[in-house]
């Protein structure tokens, strides 16, 4: 059974002195026998997450990649340099990033290609809007996203994790439910199954407000295999709930 797996998302949140207390915290807390958990933190700390991580079960992650390697491209992280700080995970085509920064399909394929290209695994989000869903877009939304992603980089598809984020229930406290969200993440996994014969090991994380409340219901759907966690990963009592949850599913 794949292990379930847990990504925090502290979004443009932190400082040293808060990072350095919430990362000891969740390392203390992680449960014996724990699910696959990864913190994925802002570019400037990195460096001093890196070394608290060191040896202790937590992943390192990264909240966005550049297209490029190198080159006249200010303000851009490339996928090498995330390497270098020990990176095992990014993501790319957060909502936000596609509604405040403009980012494509297309973009979104490339900065999975320029991740998959450094040996980081890319954390692709695909999702719809409110106005998506009650126009019954939800699908071909969804399907048009993770088609981009799979077109560019097939051969090695069953090496990227997705994570479905409604739109509608980031930072709302709205959620969708166990039924709706493991509609979709049905949907996703037989279009990777199209696209590899290792869809299985596809981790397919649920985006939308996952909290300590709701974790274990929604982690119980068959295709549900973990979680990226935003609000809630800043807390570290409320992240190792969630950690804890998705550890005992693990298990079952």
């Amino acid at each position: 059974m794949m292990k379930k797996f847990i990504a925090g998302n502290w979004k443009m949140n932190g400082s040293h002195e808060v990072n350095d207390g919430l990362v000891r915290a969740i390392i203390a807390g992680l449960p014996a026998n724990p699910c696959r958990v990864a913190v994925c933190v802002p570019a400037p700390y990195l460096s001093s997450v890196q070394a608290l991580c060191a040896s202790s079960g937590l992943d390192l992650g990264a909240q966005d990649v550049s297209v490029h390697d190198k080159g006249a491209f200010t303000g851009e992280v490339s996928a090498p340099m995330l390497q270098e700080f020990g990176v095992r995970y990014v993501i790319v085509g957060h909502s936000e990033r596609r509604q405040y920064h403009g980012e494509t399909d297309a973009t979104v394929s490339a900065k999975a290609r320029a991740a998959l290209a450094a040996g980081i695994t890319p954390i692709v989000c695909v999702g719809e809007t409110l106005a998506e869903r009650e126009a019954n877009q939800t699908e071909a939304v969804v399907r048009r996203q993770l088609a981009a992603v799979i077109h560019d980089n097939g051969h090695c598809i069953s090496e990227i994790v997705v994570a479905y984020e409604p739109v509608w229930a980031i930072g709302t406290g709205k959620t969708a439910s166990p039924e709706q969200a493991q509609a979709v993440h049905a949907l996703l996994r037989k279009q990777l199954a199209a696209a590899t014969v290792h869809a299985d090991r596809v981790p397919l994380l649920y985006g939308g407000s996952m909290n300590a409340a709701n974790a274990a219901d929604l982690l119980a759907q068959p295709d549900i295999d973990g979680g990226l966690i935003g609000g809630a990963s800043l807390k570290a009592l409320d992240f190792l709930s969630i950690v804890t949850a998705a550890s005992a599913a693990t298990s079952i």
